[in-house]
């Protein structure tokens, strides 16, 4: 890709003298890789999407990118509500760019050429992690250390020891869950898809790129519900 290209002639030498120094041996011709190269398109586009939205704004005559906007700025919020319930709006942004994101990795694979940034394992791996990560912070804003520790160790206090462990497990298995769902139907799909080009370049491959579409939208319905229902979890207080 010419932007992948582009990031290495402009940034690979600076990125790999980084990583040298931190003992990474790094070739700077290839420190960008095309699958990062979409999803910065991806992300730039999102940004651009939002401001577009924002300088655009209007209550008399509302744009299409601002229809668009409240279209999915009601899906995302309906959702967020009937998990997440009173207090959701505070969460809603991050729950609408990782949904977002997901879906438009997911989708980019439709394009010929390009396969889905998210049927590579790093990809999924990294959202996992953020969404691991968001979750627990607010789990721990919300109830406090002690309060959220007690989260761990389940409402019967002999039981501590066992319960405990099981539940630090439980939540570290979740980055797995996300990681491989995501990935192993992204890239089963951009495997199916291209080898059914190979072999019949008209026709018979549409009926495929329509179950790519579908599967698209519904891991990335998964990926964003799961992360809402992870977050409702954490940020419940014991009553």
């Amino acid at each position: 890709m010419g932007i992948t290209n582009f990031l290495n002639a402009a940034f690979g030498g600076a990125v790999a003298s980084v990583m040298h120094s931190m003992g990474l041996h790094a070739d700077p011709a290839s420190v960008f890789s095309n699958t990062f190269s979409v999803e910065l398109l991806i992300a730039t586009g999102l940004i651009a999407f939002f401001v577009l939205v924002r300088v655009t704004l209007s209550v008399e005559k509302p744009g299409p990118a601002q229809q668009v906007a409240e279209l999915i700025h009601g899906f995302t919020g309906s959702q967020a509500e009937s998990v997440i319930g009173h207090g959701y709006e505070r969460f809603q942004a991050f729950i609408t760019c990782i949904g977002l994101f997901v879906l438009i990795c997911n989708l980019a694979g439709l394009i010929p050429g390009l396969e889905s940034p998210t049927s590579v394992p790093v990809v999924p791996l990294g959202l996992a992690i953020l969404a691991f990560v968001y979750y627990n912070f607010n789990g721990l804003r919300a109830n406090g250390f002690v309060g959220y520790l007690k989260q761990f160790a389940g409402p019967v206090w002999w039981l501590i020891p066992l319960l405990f462990p099981i539940e630090i497990v439980s939540h570290l298995a979740r980055i797995m869950s996300l990681t491989i769902r995501l990935y192993a139907n992204m890239f089963a799909g951009d495997q199916v898809t291209m080898v059914f080009f190979s072999l019949f370049p008209v026709g018979l491959p549409a009926i495929f790129l329509g179950m790519h579409f579908f599967v698209s939208i519904i891991q990335a319905f998964v990926f964003m519900l799961l992360t809402t229902i992870y977050l409702s979890l954490a940020v419940a207080h014991e009553h």
